[in-house]
């Protein structure tokens, strides 16, 4: 087993370098907030990575299956209540529950 000298100067270097780690985007991304790409992809991009999500989580899906109705289902249950209430939190709460109780419920094998 390795001296205690040695460990400590292990735990002292593994958390230097985590703390760089995650100090480091926010030193290197400070001049970037005043640019207009930067503001212009903030506001396009959580669309879009939801659209890359969706496309993800769909890619596989047996439309020939009677057991495609759980996730669609739980999709247009998250698009209605988010247009509905504007919540995200309530929306994936939502969507999330109508998949979990169809799938557990309706569509076991």
């Amino acid at each position: 087993m390795p001296d205690t000298p040695y460990l400590l100067a292990a735990v002292a270097v593994s958390a230097a370098v985590t703390w760089a780690l995650r100090a480091l985007p926010f030193a290197v991304l400070r001049p970037l907030r005043a640019s207009a790409t930067v503001r212009y992809l903030s506001s396009r991009m959580p669309a879009g990575v939801m659209v890359i999500l969706l496309a993800y989580c769909l890619r596989d899906l047996p439309l020939t299956e009677l057991r495609v109705a759980a996730p669609l289902a739980a999709l247009a249950t998250t698009v209605g209540l988010h247009l509905w209430r504007r919540d995200a939190l309530l929306s994936i709460l939502g969507g999330t529950t109508v998949n979990v109780v169809l799938t557990s419920t309706l569509f076991t094998h």
